[in-house]
């Protein structure tokens, strides 16, 4: 891969869905509310849904990449392709409608017509929805910080004394799914009895998905490894382990984005656009080899999915902003990237 592009380069098809994106979100806000004002707020609500997607997907991003890495040149174009409709037509358009249509026991088609015509009647669905897609994404994406953390093949420790014992936990057969099914159980004493049954439902969903969706990929890419013996990993079983995480981080943006608006199109516009952004981080962040030049920034990406994964949990008791849900992240992936910089020069 070319790694000489300037990251201006990278910024270019963002700027672009940028501009598309606003203009878009102007033109909603005419035909929403008729006027200038209507212009302003749909404008300012878009940018903000932008930025909040960016700050929840930075350590996606991290993730994205590293696994990216792994891949053939082919099923990498096709996850910065076809990924990015995924995940703006699917997780920010059909996964809240069929959201609602699930609740609300209602068609899709039907579901469509609920947001359009009676946003606030949709959100509050979605808002009931808040606790079941808070637990499968709680427990999908702690089972994939501590697949990191466990395993014991890993030889690079930021935080050594605590990745160590975990580390050595790796030989505990289960471990992992034995410390998320304790967390899920400590959370669901703290619930009311009428959400308890949806709960852990969704949990042992996300579970279940997580090692569907690890096993698949790790069969797929060992069928591929055998065919062409070099170079072959890295194919379907990566596309589908990286959609599903992928989903499992939009979780939080796309509800947080009700707390803003209840427009749905507005919603899929302004997160779409974050989105652009954080695809083209991704791409950055491979093409420029960045996560074997800062040693320890994979390892503040994987801590910021553990703590999201709490958030996740403890949002189904009580309402955490979705600023400090970014902030965390963003303050755990800040601290990797300096103690990188730090063992750099100390190495230099």
């Amino acid at each position: 891969m070319n790694t000489q592009r300037s990251s201006l380069s990278y910024l270019k098809w963002p700027l672009v869905t940028t501009v598309f994106g606003l203009g878009l979100s102007g033109w909603l806000g005419w035909a929403t509310e008729g006027d200038f004002d209507g212009i302003a707020s749909f404008l300012i609500v878009g940018t903000v849904l932008a930025a909040l997607e960016i700050a929840l997907s930075f350590d996606n991003a991290i993730v994205n990449a590293n696994k990216l890495e792994e891949m053939t040149p082919e099923w990498q174009r096709r996850f910065l392709t076809w990924g990015i409709l995924i995940a703006v037509f699917g997780m920010r358009i059909i996964f809240p409608l069929a959201i609602v249509a699930i609740f609300a026991s209602i068609n899709p088609f039907a579901a469509m017509h609920l947001a359009l015509s009676d946003p606030d009647e949709y959100s509050r669905i979605i808002s009931k929805a808040h606790g079941p897609i808070s637990a499968f994404g709680g427990t999908f994406l702690m089972m994939v910080a501590l697949k990191f953390f466990i395993d014991e093949d890993k030889s690079i420790d930021w935080i050594t004394m605590l990745e160590k014992n975990l580390r050595l936990c790796g030989s505990i057969r289960g471990f992992e799914i034995a410390f998320v099914l304790v967390i899920v159980l400590l959370i669901s004493r703290a619930l009311p009895s009428q959400e308890l049954a949806s709960f852990l439902s969704a949990a042992v969903m996300g579970l279940l998905v997580f090692t569907l969706v690890d096993g698949l990929g790790t069969y797929l890419d060992n069928i591929a490894g055998t065919a062409a013996q070099i170079g072959a990993k890295g194919g379907l079983g990566a596309f589908l382990y990286l959609e599903v995480l992928d989903a499992s981080f939009s979780f939080d943006g796309v509800i947080g984005a009700f707390a803003l608006t209840t427009n749905i199109l507005l919603i899929a516009i302004g997160l779409g656009i974050g989105a652009m952004y954080v695809r083209s981080m991704t791409i950055m962040l491979v093409e420029r080899g960045t996560l074997a030049e800062f040693r320890y920034l994979e390892h503040g990406a994987f801590y910021s999915i553990f703590a999201l994964s709490i958030v996740m949990f403890l949002q189904s008791i009580v309402h955490v902003h979705e600023l400090i849900t970014g902030g965390i992240g963003i303050a755990l992936i800040s601290f990797a990237f300096f103690a990188s910089i730090l063992y750099n020069k100390r190495e230099a």
